[in-house]
């Protein structure tokens, strides 16, 4: 409601303009109170953030996740696609990541339709963390995840403490030091 007022007060004073003015000025009161009201939020407060990591199993056709074994460790859960540019951008970090902290498990979820795009994915940029195919997104679906990458930083005692949205740098000094004082 902020904003609405200001944005009120301006479509008043556009009203003595001419015609162009006002359905330009009638054009910006609409997306910007679309926007307000119908904005993307998608992550910026996610309503499992400080809950119970929802559990799954997902076996392909040469590996198995099951989160629960991994309680007592802090996990790193990216859904990807072999397709997403995002995906494939942050996918050095991540590896890199798991190099570099051998005590946090860094899981990947594919999201693929096609198992031969997923194999060749891994072999191309050379992943060898533990990684599985979903194509039914089963996972995913748990977590309510519908755009890729989304990750999910859990606790070791199984809550998830941070959704993160896009490709972050996982070689960024913060995120390393918050992983490891998780």
């Amino acid at each position: 409601m902020f904003l609405l007022f200001p944005l009120l007060q301006y479509y008043k004073n556009v009203r003595s303009r001419s015609i162009v003015s006002r359905l330009s000025g009638l054009s910006f009161l609409c997306a910007a109170v679309l926007t307000l009201f119908c904005g993307c939020s998608r992550g910026a407060h996610p309503a499992q953030v400080g809950k119970a990591a929802p559990d799954f199993t997902v076996t392909d056709n040469k590996d198995s996740i099951h989160l629960a074994n991994y309680r007592g460790k802090v996990v790193v859960l990216n859904f990807w696609a072999s397709w997403c540019g995002p995906c494939i951008q942050e996918t050095p970090g991540l590896e890199a990541l798991h190099h570099e902290q051998p005590d946090l498990a860094i899981l990947g979820v594919s999201v693929d339709e096609h198992e031969d795009a997923y194999r060749e994915f891994l072999v191309r940029h050379h992943i060898d963390m533990a990684t599985v195919w979903d194509p039914n997104e089963t996972a995913a679906k748990l977590y309510h995840s519908e755009g890729w990458p989304e990750t999910y930083i859990i606790d070791r005692q199984g809550v998830i403490r941070r959704k993160i949205v896009g490709d972050p740098d996982w070689t960024n000094p913060e995120i390393r030091s918050y992983l490891k004082n998780l």
